[in-house]
């Protein structure tokens, strides 16, 4: 039986926009959706796209462009309603494939027509291997001070299984030199369960993460989603994934080597130390207003 889209409001067929009473009083954050990525992981259903998949007019040179006329769009739907910006968040997809400059005149068009909060927290999203020292000190001076790197596992074979292209080293050097470059909050992302991981390389990762000393954590789960490589593996009988039991083992297993280290856990999937909270995260699961940009984003 296909699903079907909850009843809403009908898209305007004349263009016009919702009234900006629609809008809430809240904090206002920013969710910018960057879609491109050199390859496709097996496991990924995001709306993401490689070179070869983007359609005619499509570009990386000219996606700044279409996302600050979003931008202006949501500010034409605020209206009187429009306020400085409380959080921001990149994802992806890559953003760091697009270059630096582009979000440094991303995030002045932010400033000049919505305001940023004194302190706001401006984060962004990118691989390991997506980029270099000097290209992390230029997002660093563009504003963004917090970072949140792909690192999903410490072992070389798990990395293969994920179709993740850097190597376990290359994890360490990225978290040190954003300190370097002065961002004040760095974050690395795990994903447990991928096929044929054990406990014992689990809890390598786990203590590899600890040991590049980021100020927040998450671990998500591996999701066997229809659609993707990853699926089709799994429906084929080519691979098997962990079961229930085992992922509930592995969640332990993380919450008990982050308590150690001295992280809350402060939602589902993701540790911090004191003062490390994602704001990002705390905006969605609070209720706070946000709006999204790009491609699948949503408000």
């Amino acid at each position: 039986m296909p699903s079907t889209l909850p009843d809403g409001e009908p898209v305007p067929t004349d263009g016009s926009l919702p009234p900006s009473a629609f809008v809430g009083t809240r904090e206002l954050g920013l969710y910018l959706h960057v879609p491109f990525c050199t390859s496709r992981c097996g496991y990924c259903d995001f709306n993401t796209y490689t070179a070869d998949e983007l359609g005619p007019g499509a570009s990386r040179a000219t996606y700044l462009d279409t996302a600050l006329a979003e931008l202006r769009l949501a500010q034409s739907v605020l209206g009187d309603a429009v306020r400085p910006i409380s959080m921001l968040f990149v994802g992806g997809g890559t953003p760091t494939l697009l270059p630096a400059s582009d979000f440094a005149g991303f995030l002045e068009v932010v400033r000049a027509e919505f305001g940023i909060v004194d302190g706001a927290e401006l984060s962004i999203e990118s691989n390991p291997e997506s980029v270099d020292a000097i290209g992390l000190e230029q997002l660093r001076a563009a504003g963004f001070n917090r970072i949140s790197f792909g690192m999903q596992s410490a072992n070389t074979a798990v990395l293969k299984a994920l179709d993740r292209k850097h190597s376990p080293g290359r994890v360490q050097h990225a978290v040190e030199e954003a300190k370097e470059a002065g961002f004040e909050h760095v974050n690395v992302d795990l994903i447990y369960g991928a096929p044929g991981e054990t406990d014992e390389q689990w809890q390598q990762s786990l203590d590899a993460a600890l040991e590049v000393e980021p100020d927040h954590i998450s671990a998500y789960a591996l999701i066997v989603e229809d659609g993707t490589a990853l699926g089709a593996q799994v429906a084929r009988g080519d691979v098997v994934v962990a079961n229930d039991d085992v992922m509930a083992h592995r969640y332990v297993m993380a919450d008990e080597s982050f308590s150690a280290a001295g992280m809350q856990w402060y939602e589902v999937s993701n540790w911090a130390k004191p003062g490390g909270q994602c704001q990002h995260n705390l905006g969605y699961w609070t209720s706070q207003d946000w709006w999204g940009i790009g491609p699948g984003a949503h408000s």
